[in-house]
């Protein structure tokens, strides 16, 4: 045990000691066997507070760790499928509904109605927590919002001094950084956010033996990595949003282990990336490509998406789906930015048959960040700019610069770019129109905080139109967000509308792979960020209910970004056999 300088202080059982810290108020970072972890008490506001503004992290939930599953059961309603999870061998963090009056700050999840626990997976966290007085505790990643894990002792005390108040660290070297792996349940069944400690890196079986290695970089946002070799693909642990150098380093870092452990040979493999060329991911890609005189295939991003579902499903190479990717953002091959896609799909290619429609994102990334932004662009294209600029007086706060920069973004709608097909961008909308989000401080929060926020009524549906633009199906995602607006003004439930909105999204979408569906289209696979959310899944789910056609949700991989790799294994392994 030290102090933030490193000073050991000389006490006889350290891990009692720090679990008198913590129960005083202290935060303490902890050294487990993956990384660091920031442990604090979940159950006084000060301390949450304390730790979010040390951390840099505003909303973006904590996981907590408990004891046992006992104590997991007073703080959340863990049912049958949650408690087999937690008490796996993999012992992954699980979302479970958080239990009324629990102990737990609301300042823990702000705006959700679910909590992460994992139970303590090694002697280190089982003697610490039991020595605490809540028995469970925040067990955070020790890092700066949006850094790697720190691993070592000297690593810990440069990076996080300034957070933890002390430290619980031992003399075993971390030869491998590895996250806790994350889970949540969709529809009733589990689907990895995060695919990590416990699950990474186990392999998937390949369709067919492989002539050449293959070496897949990622995407950007919640990414892993990936190598395939003989008969396997075999996935990185969790890399995060390579958006840095440090994180891009750990990407690189763990593609070299996973290159060395399995005696990879480099000048005999081929390397894929995403589609999109400001990706630090693609540009490490070309880089590698260039130094080891190397094919590197590119593979659209949601193409990416479905290629990893079907392969988490095993199916073979020469077999067509029809796959529905919802995601936030994805590098489209018309340049647009895609993210509510419907497309017919093989390994080695893809068409696009199905779309949410186009929408402005007005100021480009500021659209995402301000959710709002995205609203008065969908709005525009039925309400009148003196309707929109009364919206904006009304939402004042929805603005850094309120009404001022309301007509800013008018006239950015007006110039007609960037335009994207977005399932998270259109969500984004609905949760500012109905009061729930206008900053995203994390990846996902607006559309997170909707789905928490919602609820499926009698009282209020949705009637979806599909149009037909160059022969490729639409959803009029302008009149859903319109019919939306209109039934809020006349005081229909707020969280009734959302729940409607949401599944009205999934079940269009749904409907339109109906539509395009051949014969020879066994199944419909669905995938990106997006299907995760129980509204979108019911909706598509139903709409496919009467159809021959069986429905694959990932289990066995992340439906996010995380399994792209897989994706881009099975994409450059289709079309290199072409070669």
């Amino acid at each position: 045990l030290t102090d933030r300088s490193g000073i050991k202080i000389e006490v006889d059982d350290p891990i009692t000691e720090a679990a008198k810290l913590v129960d005083e108020g202290y935060i303490v970072a902890v050294k487990g066997i993956g990384g660091f972890h920031l442990a604090a008490l979940a159950s006084l506001d000060d301390v949450v507070l304390e730790l979010r503004r040390r951390k840099g992290r505003e909303e973006k939930p904590f996981a907590l760790m408990a004891l046992d599953i006992s104590v997991a059961e007073k703080i959340a309603e863990v049912n049958q499928v949650h408690r087999e999870l937690l008490t796996s061998p993999e012992k992954p963090i699980v979302l479970i509904p958080i239990r009324e009056g629990a102990a737990v700050s609301k300042f823990v999840a702000p705006g959700l109605n679910t909590i992460g626990i994992e139970l303590a997976y090694t002697p280190l966290h089982y003697l610490l927590l039991g020595n605490t007085r809540d028995k469970y505790l925040i067990m955070t990643s020790g890092n700066y919002s949006g850094e790697p894990m720190c691993v070592s002792n000297e690593e810990a005390l440069r990076k996080l001094g300034k957070i933890a108040d002390y430290f619980l660290m031992h003399n075993r070297k971390i030869v491998n950084r590895v996250d806790d792996s994350v889970i949540r349940l969709t529809y009733g069944k589990p689907v990895f956010i995060r695919r990590s400690r416990g699950y990474a890196p186990s392999w998937f079986k390949l369709p067919i033996e492989l002539k050449k290695s293959v070496i897949a970089f990622g995407a950007m946002l919640q990414s892993t990595a990936a190598v395939a070799l003989e008969q396997y693909a075999i996935p990185t642990q969790f890399i995060g949003d390579v958006e840095d150098y440090e994180t891009l380093n750990f990407l690189e870092g763990a593609l070299n282990f996973l290159i060395k452990s399995y005696g990879v040979d480099v000048k005999n493999s081929i390397l894929a990336c995403d589609l999109h060329p400001s990706y630090l991911s693609t540009r490490l890609a070309e880089e590698w490509s260039k130094t080891h005189e190397i094919p590197l295939i590119k593979v659209q991003h949601h193409h990416a998406h479905i290629a990893s579902a079907m392969a988490s499903f095993n199916l073979p190479l020469d077999e067509e789906v029809v796959g529905i990717a919802m995601d936030g953002v994805g590098y489209g091959v018309d340049g647009c930015i895609w993210g509510g896609e419907v497309l017919r799909a093989s390994y080695s290619s893809f068409e696009r048959v199905g779309m949410l429609e186009y929408h402005v994102m007005p100021g480009g990334d500021a659209a995402t960040n301000y959710p709002f932004r995205m609203l008065m662009s969908i709005l525009s294209k039925s309400l009148s700019e003196q309707e929109l600029i009364e919206l904006a007086t009304k939402y004042q706060h929805a603005l850094p610069r309120g009404v001022q920069e309301a007509y800013v973004v008018l006239k950015q709608v007006k110039q007609g770019a960037p335009k994207t097909s977005s399932t998270g961008r259109v969500l984004d909308a609905v949760s500012a129109l109905l009061d729930i989000c206008f900053f995203r401080s994390y990846e996902g929060e607006p559309a997170m905080k909707l789905e928490a926020f919602s609820k499926l009524s009698d009282d209020v549906s949705f009637k979806t139109s599909i149009k037909q633009v160059n022969g490729v199906y639409a959803v009029d995602t302008a009149s859903l967000v319109k019919d939306a607006y209109e039934m809020l003004m006349e005081g229909y439930d707020p969280k009734a509308i959302g729940g409607a909105f949401q599944y009205a999204i999934g079940k269009a979408l749904g409907e339109i792979a109906v539509k395009v569906a051949k014969r020879n289209n066994e199944h419909v696979v669905i995938s990106g960020g997006a299907a995760v959310n129980d509204f979108i899944i019911k909706g598509v789910c139903d709409a496919l209910q009467n159809f021959s056609c069986e429905v694959l949700l990932p289990s066995k991989v992340p439906v996010n970004d995380g399994g792209i790799s897989l994706g881009q294994i099975m994409v450059a392994l289709a079309n290199a056999m072409k070669m």
